[in-house]
């Protein structure tokens, strides 16, 4: 008897298996075709924000773009904030610097799942075939500035919470959807300035997902770090007919860009970092010399004057690897610095901070790392490649001052297009990346995999 009653008990149990896979498989394929539906709006909507040119610097269309996105979420019933960063770096009243964020509440309390998408694009630059602000549609991509970097993942995720809602309309827990300012410039006018307002932080928000692109079947876990420095060297100023009585500032940099050839660049050459930085060239320490002045500054119209110049700044962007540190990337600047102080008769310097973050990694076991590639794997049936990201980007400001670190990068598009000519995404990359959003999503709020 006992026995006849363990075998019904084990039949009842995997019938009630049986019934839950086919309740999973049926929704998951109910959410992807609805995801595919969308593959239109998908479209319009990508091509709807490439025409909004915001171009960062100076700032530009941040509101009108902002409210683009607000509109059409607030018509699905998300609560929908504006947010100015006054006094942020950049911020004016002809370029104020205006964030979006928008949020819907389930139907029961739960965990917040929060996609971070930055609207500013850099400028547009030559070399384009098409016009860099029509968002055009060919051979299966979209075009445009910002189509990749990011404006195709702002979209993708707005697709993708849009058809889990309307999938799961009884959803437990919140969804937030934000598009935020200055992330080209260092996100001191997006992300830095909402975390320092408690807008990246728990309880509010516990999963971040920021949809950089990254490829559809990559999961990014950080960066490398970042020093922005600008030297300045310093001479005396007389007449240019007569410079030996005044001392050349722009010769004393010369001589710094001298130096770091014969020193610095091949001592950066050998470092290689154990992380899986990409592409291949970033396992490396960089520096790049992103800017020099020196003499009379360029706003006028006419000729110069004859003056030897008393001044002469460079602006560095050195990216430095998990295995150095931030204090000793300074030191080994400085100590050329130093060597040519006490070696070259004249020279004097100063060197200022403009930004610096040490490298920034999320762990691989991390709730949101295993959401992503569960739908990864779930899609493509294939482990994700784990990757770090050569450049920051908005994951430094969430866990340096949101304090919030189960954030990752993820996205559809390819790195090395952004900020090139003739940028592109293609939309079967923005319909799975929305695809493997969705199913993130669930894993989060939930706790199970759609399977």
């Amino acid at each position: 008897m006992f026995s006849e009653m363990s075998i019904t008990i084990a039949r009842a149990r995997d019938t009630c298996a049986a019934v839950a896979f086919l309740f999973n498989r049926t929704m998951l394929q109910r959410l992807f075709e609805r995801i595919e539906s969308k593959t239109d709006e998908l479209v319009a909507l990508t091509r709807e924000l490439i025409r909004f040119p915001t171009v960062n610097p100076p700032g530009d269309a941040y509101l009108p773009c902002a409210e683009h996105v607000g509109r059409r979420l607030a018509a699905r019933g998300f609560t929908v904030e504006y947010l100015r960063a006054e006094g942020t770096p950049g911020d004016t009243d002809r370029y104020p610097r205006w964030n979006v964020i928008a949020r819907i509440e389930g139907s029961r309390p739960g965990p917040c799942v929060h996609f971070n998408s930055h609207i500013d694009v850099v400028e547009a630059g030559s070399g384009w075939s098409v016009d860099p602000f029509e968002g055009t549609v060919r051979d299966g991509r979209v075009y445009g500035r910002g189509a990749c970097d990011m404006k195709g993942g702002l979209a993708a995720s707005i697709i993708a919470t849009e058809a889990y809602i309307e999938t799961f309309p009884d959803f437990s827990g919140a969804i937030e959807i934000s598009g935020t300012a200055d992330e080209e410039s260092g996100g001191f006018g997006g992300v830095a300035w909402l975390a320092g307002r408690g807008y990246f932080s728990p309880p509010r928000v516990d999963h971040v997902i920021i949809p950089e692109p990254l490829n559809k079947d990559r999961i990014c876990l950080g960066h490398r770090g970042v020093w922005w420095g600008e030297i300045e060297t310093k001479g005396r100023i007389a007449h240019g007919s007569m410079p030996f009585l005044g001392d050349c500032a722009v010769r004393h940099m010369g001589a710094v860009i001298e130096a770091f050839e014969r020193e610095l660049f091949p001592a950066l050459q050998p470092r290689r970092t154990t992380h899986p930085v990409v592409p291949e060239g970033a396992k490396r320490s960089t520096m790049n010399i992103n800017a020099i002045h020196g003499g009379q500054s360029d706003d006028w119209t006419g000729l110069p004057a004859p003056n030897v110049p008393d001044s002469c700044r460079m602006v560095i962007d050195r990216r430095f690897i998990p295995e150095e540190s931030l204090e000793g990337v300074k030191a080994e600047i400085g100590a050329i610095l130093e060597r040519l102080k006490a070696s070259r008769p004249g020279f004097d310097y100063s060197v200022s901070d403009i930004m610096a973050f040490e490298p920034t990694l999320t762990k691989r076991d991390a709730p949101v790392v295993t959401a992503v590639a569960e739908g990864i794997r779930s899609l493509f049936g294939r482990e994700p490649d784990y990757i770090l990201s050569p450049g920051t980007y908005d994951q430094k400001h969430v866990a340096r001052i949101g304090k919030l670190y189960d954030c990752i990068a993820y996205g559809p598009g390819i790195l090395d297009l952004a900020h090139q000519p003739d940028e592109w995404v293609g939309i079967d990359d923005m319909v799975d990346s929305a695809k493997v959003m969705a199913l993130a999503i669930n894993r989060l709020l939930t706790g199970k995999a759609l399977r």
